[in-house]
């Protein structure tokens, strides 16, 4: 039996993407045991997944700690793995794959500074571009199994997994449907656009379509969120009371609710998972070939500043990026909430009831 790993050391929709490695490695080997090594406050979107095995969680913070990153290689390294794959390649996991004494160690290839170290066995280029409707980073991970091994027909759509008692969740029972969820912030400062941009979305909604309003942002930014609601017309349709705080919560309340318009982030990934529309507005600074999955211009749409405004940037090379990180509000402001409506507006009429029909 074969002994893999699975390194995802981010954020949850990076964690929830590489799950098809599972799904696909299972292919090749039926009987094998599949484990993944993840942050701690990840795991909600790899449970009941019947393709993995078990789950090592770690702290972040904790596992950048240099002898606890020690502990961590020296443990894995116990376990006899046959085959690792990292598709992430921090220094972390690089150096876990390094001594783990595996025959496979499958990385994605990344300019570092550091040693030029023989990390991996088998270290895979990342592709020029996408070439599927999936978004090149699920497109990049399949290619790791594949440039490896035979893999016959790849599953490329990530899945969520619900036991019966998830799926009959029942607190939004009594609100007004349809129930449309925005992800009002993103996980970063970096990744969420300005809050007036937001309130004008909102109250766009509200004022045209039926149906009630919920907020998602993470726990720590409630401050945040209230400031938001706290600038909305229209407050009755909007529900605050109902909010989950962690990822399994979240994905069974989601699973219940008609359609997603949020920035680009983990929850557009899970709600992805789970075959329910998404509206997604991505931040400047994030590269949407990578992370567009699925987008049809129908169930799943999106908008990015590149598209609308080609000659405000021209590429996504690591020194544009850091260039953008900077100040990434500077061209946030630059996607107005007019240029969103030209897009978003279809997107809706489609899929919402208006309040003039």
């Amino acid at each position: 039996m074969k002994k893999i790993l699975v390194i995802q050391n981010k954020r949850i929709g990076d964690v929830l993407i590489s799950s098809v490695i599972a799904n696909n490695i299972k292919k090749i080997f039926p009987q094998s045991e599949v484990t993944y090594f993840v942050y701690n406050y990840t795991t909600g979107v790899l449970e009941r997944n019947p393709n993995i095995d078990r789950v090592i969680s770690v702290k972040e913070k904790e596992l950048k700690k240099f002898t606890n990153l020690l502990r961590t290689i020296a443990k894995i390294r116990k376990e006899k793995y046959d085959i690792i794959f990292d598709p992430y390649s921090k220094f972390q996991s690089r150096m876990i794959c390094l001594f783990s004494g595996a025959e496979y160690r499958i990385g994605l290839k990344r300019a570092h500074k550091e040693l030029k170290l023989p990390f991996y066995t088998h270290p895979i280029s990342f592709l020029d571009h996408r070439s599927k409707n999936c978004g090149k980073a699920i497109e990049d991970r399949i290619n790791m199994i594949a440039s490896v091994f035979e893999l016959q027909e790849p599953e490329y759509a990530p899945k969520i997994f619900l036991t019966e008692e998830e799926k009959n969740y029942t607190r939004i029972d009594s609100l007004k449907k349809p129930v449309i969820m925005l992800g009002i912030l993103g996980s970063t400062p970096q990744k969420s656009m300005p809050y007036e941009y937001m309130v004008e979305i909102i109250n766009y909604i509200t004022s045209n379509y039926y149906g009630t309003i919920l907020f998602n942002y993470a726990p720590h930014q409630k401050e945040e969120a209230l400031k938001v609601y706290e600038m909305c017309q229209n407050k009755d349709q909007i529900n605050l009371d109902i909010y989950e705080d962690s990822i399994r919560g979240f994905i069974k309340l989601m699973n219940q609710c008609d359609l997603l318009v949020s920035n680009e982030g983990g929850s557009v990934h899970i709600t992805k998972a789970l075959n329910k529309p998404t509206f997604t507005i991505y931040s400047p600074y994030v590269n949407k070939e990578h992370w567009c999955s699925f987008e049809d211009g129908d169930h799943h749409d999106s908008i990015h500043l590149l598209e609308e405004k080609p000659n405000l940037f021209s590429s996504f090379t690591l020194e544009e990026r850091r260039r953008i990180e900077q100040d990434p509000h500077s061209l946030y402001s630059e996607l107005t909430p007019e240029m969103i409506f030209v897009k978003l507006k279809p997107f809706l009429k489609h899929h919402l009831i208006s309040v003039t029909n």
